[in-house]
């Protein structure tokens, strides 16, 4: 079985689900049996771009990517505003202003940092123990109560007569379309997306990326070492420990290290090259977090 990160080029149109069933369905013909896939943080179909597809053990790591920041490439059409706040929707209001380029490079720090922000009420997020996106289409009035979320940065990349094109680096919670929505109304006008692209997850870059077609390549036969990054490429971010074989048994088996030399901290423990935990360590004590079945571990 596979372990590691495939980096999916998502295309517009392709749901995150799909995008996970198509690579079952590849691996499967390319020989690699029922492997377990996920997705690290979902990507909107009518949103393209980075979308980290998790193999094997690396599926135990995919709720971190939904922990992690993201960049955003996307671009808002003043003028209409729809009930989606995207191309998908009905207009549900419209305006004449069109804001300059000088007044939208103006607005955007009132739109950097901490902000509280209202979800779409066409959102996955439950209201009533139902996805909004449900009430909304049978007709509800929903009022989407705010949340907390930080833009740590946000510019503008072009602009023309109508539109603007920003990039933002946001925290996870945040939804790129109820920005637009709020930019927007900010300018006294209002807006939606026309075009939306993830250029980075987590550690994952666009640079990374793979398209469908490489993909498709897997399935007749192509080599997926080629395309597969290592588990470790989720945790650039955390410090090595370095393990013996006696040490890396016990960590298999569940049990603490003890007298460790160590600063506080979330540490990826390795045996070698292989990784074998993630450990939270504190006060000398190192506890398993997250264990990895991989050969050879403990050899």
């Amino acid at each position: 079985m596979p372990h590691g990160w495939l980096i999916l080029d998502k295309p517009r149109g392709l749901g995150s689900t799909q995008a996970v069933g198509m690579v079952k369905r590849m691996l499967r013909q390319g020989g690699y049996g029922k492997a377990k896939v996920g997705h690290g943080g979902t990507l909107d179909p009518l949103a393209e771009g980075v979308l980290p597809i998790a193999l094997g053990e690396a599926t135990k790591l995919a709720g971190r990517m939904l922990d992690a920041s993201k960049i955003y490439d996307f671009t808002i059409r003043f003028g209409e505003e729809t009930s989606t706040l995207d191309t998908e929707g009905e207009v549900v209001a419209t305006s004449d202003v069109m804001p300059s380029r000088a007044e939208v490079e103006a607005i955007l720090p009132r739109f950097t940092g901490p902000i509280e922000q209202a979800p779409p009420v066409y959102s996955a997020i439950k209201v009533g123990g139902k996805r909004a996106y449900d009430l909304a289409r049978a007709g509800e009035e929903l009022e989407m109560k705010t949340r907390a979320v930080t833009i740590r940065s946000l510019e503008l990349v072009e602009a023309d007569a109508r539109s603007v094109t920003l990039r933002a680096h946001v925290s996870k919670g945040t939804y790129i379309r109820s920005l637009v929505r709020d930019v927007a109304h900010a300018l006294g006008t209002v807006g939606h997306v026309t075009y939306l692209r993830r250029t980075k997850a987590g550690p994952f870059l666009r640079e990374s990326a793979i398209s469908l077609d490489k993909l498709e390549e897997i399935a007749k036969g192509a080599s997926l070492q080629d395309l597969l990054l290592p588990l470790e490429a989720g945790l650039d971010d955390i410090p090595a420990l370095q393990l013996d074989s006696v040490s890396a048994q016990a960590v298999r088996q569940g049990r603490v290290l003890t007298e460790m030399p160590q600063s506080d901290g979330l540490y990826l423990a390795r045996l070698g090259d292989v990784p074998v935990a993630l450990m939270e360590l504190t006060a000398g004590t190192a506890k398993v977090v997250r264990g990895f079945n991989l050969p050879d571990v403990a050899e």
